[in-house]
């Protein structure tokens, strides 16, 4: 029979989690930090001119191509992570940033705030609407340049 967790156990389990989390969002922040440098660029070169020179000593076998193949594909799915981790952390702090200011400035419409969790359809309505402004204001601009510049085509 399973007992269900009582609230002491699901706030440690959460303590947990969040625990767990924290310590991946630092991790990935400061790989990313090292991983993006020209230093980490050049120490993957170095290992890759380092097994190209061992190709004659292994004769080129599979054995040894393997050996990058893998290196290779566990680097980039690893990789593919952090990115990933950093990139929506990123992208959230930005959404934040916009929020605040969309939230302070006085005659913006606060509607917008939130954006990302439009649908798609709401979305393209939305991205019309910003269109036809942009193209009023265009037609704005046009004409009051028209007007100080008369006689020029």
């Amino acid at each position: 029979m399973i007992t269900p967790l009582n609230s002491h156990q699901k706030v440690e389990r959460a303590d947990f989690f969040c625990r767990v989390r924290d310590a991946f969002h630092i991790f990935a922040r400061r790989s990313s930090e090292v991983l993006g440098t020209a230093w980490a660029f050049i120490g993957a070169i170095v290992i890759i001119v380092v097994w190209g020179l061992t190709g004659p000593t292994f004769h080129f076998s599979d054995t040894w191509q393997l050996i990058i193949n893998t290196g290779t594909t566990i680097v980039t799915f690893l990789m593919v992570f952090l990115i990933q981790n950093t990139q929506n952390r990123d992208a959230k702090a930005v959404h934040l940033k916009l929020d605040e200011l969309i939230r302070a400035l006085r005659g913006a419409r606060n509607d917008l705030v939130d954006l990302e969790k439009l649908s798609d359809e709401e979305l393209k309505r939305l991205e019309e609407q910003f269109t036809r402004l942009r193209e009023r204001s265009q037609k704005t601009a046009d004409r009051v340049s028209n007007v100080r510049t008369p006689g020029k085509v």
